[in-house]
């Protein structure tokens, strides 16, 4: 092994331009594959935060869209025992108007407890006007409801419900849901002053949202909750059965990702072993003459395994150092007008350790069937052809 390995490193350092170029050759292509898993990544991570992020993974309503949720409580003792689940906001959701003005107003009209919405919605994040969340009889207005209607912190307005009286609350704060949807609908208040205008009992929701640990496994788990709450009246909807395109599109970008990998892996494979094979013909005599001298044939195949370990090292630390000095470059320069990056890449260690780690394997796998060809070589015919 020993031998091997100086005799490796011998050649390597005689042939300095080629063992340069080989490694140069192995780094650029572990920056690509470095590059692009983390661009692919990042954009993922990226998409999955804009779109669930601050909202519920798994929503417990009533099968009826019309009935509430009916003793949650009951329900919410089941869902503590559940480690995966991070987050539990019940709340209270349901269309009305509101008047300012003489002009009426058709909203969503949702009710929370703040502090247990917060790990959901982040509606302090939210607040482009107003400090505080509100409480009794203040709302926060999506920002388009105030722009468009004039409506300023401090004003009142009437909140009308079905088969209810109408209600004044105080304009406490204006919030920015980043959907625009959102923003031209939603009236947010305190979720038992929700249950008094609508009319709800004490131990009555709308629904129960929820964020889970992992996001991917939110269906599974709903299946699970669905099992240990055993109640034929409850409906459980997970984020991915209401994002089918999305999850459609983020399988179609690993997929792509996974393909420019492989053929990248592929190319320095076949770029290592082609010129590994030259070096056997243009070391032939040197390793004749070492087979003459008593080296064994698994010896000299040893040499160049040693010589495709090696250069897989060298590689593997180039493409690191490129593809990081790459992700580096792209956020500085490809900038949305803001200023931010036009996808957040996303460094992942472990990701760059095993892609420095598919330079040594590759490498190394590429050096096989030189390795055997010069096992295979006879030194009496090397030393007679000269």
């Amino acid at each position: 092994m020993n031998l091997a390995f100086k005799i490796a490193t011998r050649f390597l350092a005689k042939s300095k331009g080629q063992t340069a170029l080989i490694s140069l050759g192995i780094g650029i292509g572990i920056a690509v594959l470095i590059f692009i898993g983390s661009l692919i990544e990042g954009l993922q991570i990226d998409l999955l935060d804009s779109t669930i992020g601050n909202a519920s993974h798994i929503t417990i309503s009533n099968r009826e869209k019309s009935e509430s949720v009916e003793s949650y409580g009951d329900i919410e003792e089941v869902l503590k025992e559940e480690s995966r689940i991070t987050e539990v906001s019940p709340n209270i959701s349901s269309g009305a108007f509101i008047s300012f003005s003489d002009e009426f107003i058709q909203v969503l009209f949702r009710g929370f407890d703040f502090e247990r919405a917060e790990g959901i919605y982040a509606f302090e994040d939210s607040l482009t006007e107003g400090s505080k969340m509100p409480s009794g009889d203040e709302v926060l207005l999506g920002l388009a409801i105030a722009e468009e209607n004039g409506i300023e912190i401090g004003d009142t307005v009437k909140v009308t419900a079905p088969e209810a009286e109408s209600t004044e609350l105080k304009v406490s704060g204006f919030i920015d849901l980043k959907v625009a949807a959102l923003n031209e609908s939603w009236v947010v208040g305190d979720i038992e002053k929700a249950k008094e205008i609508f009319g709800f009992k004490e131990d009555e929701v709308s629904s129960i949202e929820m964020q889970v640990e992992e996001p991917f496994s939110a269906d599974a788990i709903a299946l699970e909750l669905e099992s240990e709450i055993a109640r034929d009246d409850l409906r459980y909807r997970d984020w991915k059965a209401s994002n089918e395109q999305l999850l459609s599109g983020l399988s179609g970008q690993s997929t792509s990702s996974l393909m420019i990998q492989v053929f990248v892996i592929i190319s320095v494979v076949l770029g290592i072993s082609s010129v590994l094979a030259i070096t056997v013909m243009q070391k032939s005599r040197q390793i004749g003459i070492l087979k003459a001298m008593g080296i064994k044939d698994s010896t000299a195949s040893l040499v160049f395994l040693m010589q495709g370990f090696i250069l897989g090292i060298f590689g593997g630390i180039l493409g690191i150092v490129f593809g990081i000095g790459l992700l580096f470059v792209f956020t500085k320069f490809a900038l949305n007008a803001d200023g931010t990056p036009v996808v957040p890449i996303y460094i992942d260690p472990l990701f760059i350790a095993v892609s420095g780690l598919v330079a040594v394997v590759s490498a190394t796998i590429a050096s096989v069937i030189p390795a055997i060809k010069s096992k295979n070589l006879s030194p009496i015919e090397v030393i007679r052809n000269g």
